[in-house]
């Protein structure tokens, strides 16, 4: 069963250029370069410019898992956790039941 992870990210005020910056990286290279990933977005809320959602799709838990491992995936918590992006992260993680 496909595997649907949404994740609210409110990000640094003064540090939004670098997370767009390198979220975009990162969610190109998921993309482009892991077969399980269907869908990696980042939008932006229009009444908070520093929250933002990504919205990820994985052929099933195991392609998630096997996200979590890859050399972008641990680049991007390495630059966040450098440069102070996140202020507070939330994430809902399910099965799709319909698409």
């Amino acid at each position: 069963m496909m595997t649907s992870l949404i994740v609210t990210v409110e990000v640094n005020p003064d540090r939004v250029e670098d997370f767009l910056r390198f979220m975009t990286e990162a969610a190109e290279d998921a993309r482009t370069k892991e077969p399980g990933c269907r869908r990696f977005e980042v939008a932006r809320l229009t009444d908070r410019p520093n929250v933002f959602t990504l919205a990820e799709l994985y052929d099933n838990f195991a392609a998630l898992e096997a996200h979590r491992q890859t050399p972008h995936f641990q680049l991007f918590a390495q630059r966040a956790k450098e440069h102070d992006l996140i202020v507070n992260k939330t994430s809902a993680l399910g099965e799709v039941v319909s698409a």
